[in-house]
């Protein structure tokens, strides 16, 4: 499981000589704080853990303090560990962070440091201007199919439903409340605390209302055009395009881009929309859990989205990338590239009427390493999404 195995990575790191900041970065309610603490404690190292999540206001000073409250911990040449949650909600804290670890380097302290953030796009456009030479990013994602099989004993069509969040799982009995959650824990949260407060944002009804549209359009195309068209006081592409990169900052919602083998075209094109956990997409469904079941196209909709969010979320961290590919009303779902191999992926979910035609002439014209069907007539998709991404190339 890729939660284990993160967690094996980092305990490694924090037993080996202090060298780099540790930054875990990912969505809300992952398990980024549970992995961290599990972590502290496989270590046995002398921990300090402080959340800068909550009302009161975090400045230089209390982060200062912070860090000399785990420096107290150290004893001898003995290391401690000092983790710093939600580190994003502190402002200009790459240049203390910087300063403080430089002092600690500068007199051969061994205290270990690890940040936790929910806004993994802000989290990493800081350190890399700020903190280059001195971080590890370890990326947290949202939750697969086999690790909330293995922890809540879930089947293929409860995952496809209520998504890959650990910490909603046991609301799932009680749907009213499961789906106030997410809307009001998570995409409120996330929208409110870890884009509008910490990004300036000339247009918040703007950006939510695109987070709407893109759940609603998951699994399709969208030109920045059509967007204008339904949005109010949209503005222009550009506008659009960075609010889209912020929702997918944050694992919400991303736009894949069209395949065409030129990096120019590829960000220009019309994107894709996709969910980064169908729970973003059920949440809003007036529909129950039984009654979308029976529903073929919202259910389509949802293991299509489903298959897309597992393509995303496995890519993270790889040197594998995401892409749809479409020439006029020939189309192919995803395209897989990892240096100069591709793969073809087409689903099948059973509510329209076939593949896209556009699958053999893909073919015939870009000649991926293979192409693969999921679904009707294909791989199963419980099959598929137990599969490395490694593993089809």
């Amino acid at each position: 499981m890729f939660i284990r195995q993160v967690l094996n990575t980092i305990v490694t790191r924090l037993l080996e000589t202090r060298q780099f900041i540790q930054v875990l970065a990912g969505p809300r309610q992952v398990g980024k704080t549970t992995l961290a603490l599990q972590a502290a404690k496989a270590s046995k190292l002398t921990t300090h853990y402080i959340s800068a999540d909550d009302p009161t206001a975090k400045n230089y000073t209390w982060l200062q303090q912070q860090w000399h409250i785990a420096r107290i911990n150290l004893s001898g040449s003995a290391p401690a560990l000092l983790i710093l949650d939600e580190i994003q909600k502190v402002p200009d804290w790459t240049t203390t962070v910087k300063q403080l670890w430089d002092e600690d380097t500068k007199h051969g302290r061994q205290l270990q440091v690890m940040l936790l953030g929910s806004a993994p796009l802000l989290i990493q456009k800081g350190i890399s201007e700020s903190l280059a030479g001195r971080f590890e990013i370890i990326p947290i994602r949202h939750w697969s199919y086999s690790e909330m099989q293995e922890a809540f004993g879930w089947d293929l069509q409860q995952y496809i439903y209520f998504g890959g969040y650990p910490g909603a799982a046991p609301l799932i009995t009680d749907e009213t409340r499961w789906k106030r959650y997410i809307l009001d824990s998570l995409i409120e949260t996330t929208v409110s605390r870890d884009i509008l407060s910490l990004t300036p944002i000339h247009k918040p009804a703007l950006l939510r209302n695109l987070f709407y549209l893109g759940c609603t359009y998951s699994g399709q195309i969208l030109s920045y055009q059509k967007m204008m068209g339904q949005l109010q006081d949209a503005g222009n592409t550009t506008t659009l395009a960075h609010y889209l990169e912020l929702l997918g900052g944050a694992g919400l919602l991303t736009g894949l881009n069209k395949f065409s083998g030129n990096t120019i075209r590829q960000r220009g094109s019309s994107p894709k929309f996709q969910v980064l956990n169908t729970a973003l997409m059920s949440a809003q469904f007036s529909n129950t859990y039984q009654e979308t079941k029976k529903t073929p196209e919202k259910w389509g909709r949802l293991l299509e989205s489903a298959i897309g969010a597992h393509l995303i979320n496995s890519a993270i961290g790889t040197d594998i990338k995401i892409f749809y590919w479409r020439e006029k009303n020939q189309e192919v779902d995803f395209i897989l590239q990892r240096g100069d191999q591709l793969i073809a992926l087409e689903v099948k979910s059973g509510w329209h009427d076939a593949i896209h035609p556009g699958i053999d002439t893909f073919n015939k014209t870009f000649k991926p390493k293979q192409t693969l069907i999921i679904g009707e007539q294909g791989l199963a998709p419980d099959r598929f999404l137990k599969l490395s991404l490694h593993d089809l190339f």
